[in-house]
């Protein structure tokens, strides 16, 4: 199987890119990703990958701007040594919050990124709960949507056991698809916290639904300087709420987020590992961390195989 493939590893977050080459049995490809002295991006393939389909993985996370150039570059060397299909993993696909106008004259920043990569030459894009289903449709090339939500269900399962009434929250009104899923699934209820303006510094939140008495589980997207969860857990918190735990997809954890988890009364932050985490989680005992790498080395292992990776699975799912 090795022979037909190689997977590299830009300097994103490496470490998930070594979990997946272990999951298909085989090793990181070698290549050299950094800075000349001048801060341009530097890329160099230290093997042939002539005839090979190639699995790029980096996450778009912090610093956004690099990690895309990077990528781009890492791309653009592959195509250039001949490689037969390039797919590029994107476990955290940056500036995907801003897939829409909200104002006039404001870009579409997640359709120039979609726009960048694919003229780079990529023939298939892997990601995990991207923050809009439209952002799909800003390639012309295929694109797999893992989705975390078997695993999230799994975790509060396991770790948040229903002695207590659970009830399950979305923190904004666009999100509530996903928490439904998962109340769905674990068959509570479903509250709605619905903010009144976009300033995070104001408790402007609207709940819609009974807490009181019950473990509010908050089902997020992504965790970015937090202060809406602190928030949330404050109003859930005034509202009856016993206990308050949040999941999310992803944990950009930017500024003072550290800072702001430590000083909620949030019992858990759960994250995956889609953006690197080992520092943040040494100074936030908090903070949680679900393994979504196994998820991506199965959709890589049925792609390697010309299977299905459409259907449903205890391992992962796809929208």
């Amino acid at each position: 199987m090795s022979n037909k493939f190689v997977v590299l590893s830009g300097s994103a977050h490496p470490e998930f890119a070594q979990l997946i080459a272990r999951y298909l049995n085989t090793e990181l490809g070698d290549c050299s990703c950094g800075k000349f002295s001048n801060s341009e991006t530097s890329v160099i393939i230290n093997e042939s990958i002539r005839s090979k389909d190639v699995y790029i993985v980096q996450p778009t996370c912090y610093p956004a701007n690099d990690n895309i150039m990077e990528l781009l570059v890492l791309v653009d060397a592959v195509r250039r040594a001949s490689s037969l299909h390039i797919t590029v993993v994107i476990p955290f696909f940056g500036y995907s919050r801003r897939n829409k106008k909200e104002k006039s004259r404001e870009p579409i920043t997640a359709k120039l990124i979609a726009n960048m990569i694919e003229t780079s030459g990529v023939n298939r894009v892997i990601s995990m709960d991207l923050e809009a289903s439209q952002i799909q449709g800003f390639f012309n090339i295929p694109v797999d949507n893992l989705y975390a939500e078997p695993l999230i269900v799994k975790y509060i399962e396991k770790n948040i056991p229903a002695t207590e009434k659970r009830v399950i929250v979305s923190p904004a009104v666009d999100g509530v698809k996903r928490a439904k899923l998962v109340s769905d699934k674990l068959n509570c209820d479903l509250a709605i916290l619905d903010r009144q303006t976009k300033d995070d510094e104001t408790d402007d939140m609207i709940l819609v639904g009974d807490v009181k008495g019950c473990v509010a589980i908050i089902i997020g997207s992504i965790a970015d300087t937090c202060l809406t969860l602190k928030i949330a857990t404050q109003i859930l918190k005034a509202n009856g709420a016993t206990k308050v735990y949040a999941l999310c997809s992803h944990g950009e954890l930017s500024g003072n987020a550290i800072e702001t988890i430590n000083s909620s009364d949030l019992e858990e932050l759960v994250i995956t590992n889609s953006i690197p985490q080992s520092d943040k989680v040494k100074a936030c005992p908090k903070i949680k961390i679900i393994n979504v790498a196994p998820m991506f080395g199965e959709a890589l292992r049925r792609i390697i195989h010309s299977e299905s990776i459409t259907s449903q699975s205890s391992k992962f799912t796809i929208l």
